[in-house]
């Protein structure tokens, strides 16, 4: 592709640097960007500097955060609730549910031996301390992990350690998703959504 100008080029090389966007949606990001007034390009680094250079993480849940300082503990939640998460995303994403009202971990990432991360590079031992200084008010952690391979080694890993603890160990449960065909559906989804199959309630309406 050819731009008309070297900064174009520039902008273009560094915006499709971004996942999911190419170089025809950089162009037209930065085409877009260009036509605006000064103030709304100068916000926008200014925000994306401030992202990168003041953001923090909570040295409890180590959820990404304004200060280290946790603010969790301040708010109304079924402190006996832990769950357990891969990684801020994640947590967003069980809080809209509205179907959670305990409080998370976040490992910042999972175990994968191929791309070099072990249980040291993640927020593990930091967990199994909160569980042990929480001196028996922890009594259930969910762990709500990715159903891949790498989530399920995590589950397993973090499980063991767990098990001293007098603790409910539980996960998230899979199945075929609402809207889904069952011929597109993965066997390993499928066998597992008819192991735990429920009874059909027909007295729900």
């Amino acid at each position: 592709m050819e731009y008309p100008s070297k900064l174009i080029e520039d902008a273009v090389n560094e915006i499709s640097k971004l996942p999911g966007i190419g170089k025809k949606t950089a162009l037209r990001l930065a085409l877009y960007l260009l036509k605006q007034e000064e103030p709304v390009t100068e916000n926008l680094s200014s925000a994306l500097l401030n992202l990168r250079q003041k953001t923090k993480y909570c040295k409890i849940c180590h959820i990404i955060s304004d200060s280290e300082d946790c603010t969790c503990e301040s708010l109304r939640k079924d402190a006996s609730l832990l769950c357990v998460v891969e990684d801020t995303p994640d947590v967003i994403a069980i809080q809209n549910t509205a179907q959670f009202y305990g409080y998370f971990h976040v490992l910042g990432g999972i175990i994968s031996p191929i791309a070099g991360i072990g249980p040291n590079e993640l927020n593990i031992k930091s967990l199994i301390e909160r569980v042990k200084k929480s001196e028996g008010t922890i009594k259930e952690v969910l762990l709500a992990l990715s159903p891949t391979m790498e989530g399920d080694t995590t589950s397993f890993y973090i499980a063991k350690k767990l098990q001293p603890f007098n603790l409910k160990i539980t996960t998230i449960a899979r199945g075929v998703p609402i809207g889904g065909e069952l011929e597109y559906t993965d066997e390993i989804t499928l066998g597992r959504s008819i192991a735990r199959r429920l009874n059909y309630d027909i007295t729900s309406d």
